[in-house]
């Protein structure tokens, strides 16, 4: 038996329809999983795997009501729920002396308030689950260390570690909470802020995530193998990343290999 695999589970993703958010829904699916995913505009294609293809629901999960009627759209379709993503996040570069305040507003509200939002209407049905419930924060480096130009975002996945932490003392034993910390991750939506030549420079394992490898540590953390992890953060960033005042001393050390 594949110990990764917990076959007939209930999972919500959101964000779920397309990059990293779809590779995670198609990871559930493939362990016989039924995954629901949500975004605010209905994709063309749904995620799909292992013969199976996701459900989804129309949300705004910066909407507190919209995030509610997601969890409850989930148990009504699957009879419960047993494994929250909260993958929905993202801002495009924002200078902080330019950026407007609404644009700071509403990349907060995404990348740490909606995730509250739907772990608050999550909690009672995760809570009642027989095995207990799960919920994975998708974080970032950017919480982790200084996000130049993303000053705001990086600030709210700071935020929510913090919330994931506080959230598995606060939800024990029923509840657990862990994050991701995910770092470049080459996807189709990717775009010109991943320059992927640079990642393979400063990133020990030299390249990317895939979405796929994302999705995998997902299905880690979900497993019986994690049964007694909650409150942990997950590095999943190619071993960090390399400081860029010792770029030289890099190249002495590790030189290019023929």
């Amino acid at each position: 038996m594949d110990p990764l695999a917990a076959a007939g589970r209930a999972v919500v993703v959101t964000g779920g329809t397309r990059g990293i958010g779809a590779a995670i829904a198609a990871a559930f699916l493939a362990t016989g999983d039924r995954v629901l995913v949500c975004g605010r505009h209905e994709p063309a294609d749904l995620p799909r795997a292992g013969g199976a293809t996701a459900e989804f629901v129309r949300a705004d999960v910066r909407d507190p009501e919209q995030a509610a009627a997601l969890v409850a759209a989930a148990v009504a379709r699957f009879g419960g729920l047993d494994v929250l993503v909260n993958n929905a996040g993202g801002a495009p570069p924002a200078p902080a002396d330019a950026a407007s305040p609404r644009l700071h507003a509403k990349i907060v509200e995404l990348n740490l308030l909606a995730p509250l939002h739907v772990s608050q209407a999550a909690c009672p049905v995760l809570r009642s689950r027989p095995c207990g419930g799960l919920i994975l924060m998708v974080g970032s480096v950017s919480g982790a260390r200084p996000s130049p130009g993303a000053a705001a975002y990086g600030a709210a996945k700071a935020g929510l570690h913090h919330l994931a932490t506080s959230l598995a003392m606060e939800w024990a034993p029923e509840v657990r909470v862990n994050t991701l910390v995910v770092g470049p991750v080459a996807t189709e939506t990717a775009g010109p802020q991943v320059d992927l030549e640079a990642v393979a420079r400063t990133v020990p394992l030299g390249r990317a995530a895939t979405p796929a490898e994302v999705g995998a540590a997902c299905l880690l953390l979900a497993s019986p193998l994690a049964g007694y992890v909650s409150g942990a953060e997950l590095a999943v960033h190619g071993g960090g990343e390399w400081p860029g005042y010792l770029a030289d001393l890099r190249a002495a050390a590790y030189p290019p290999q023929k």
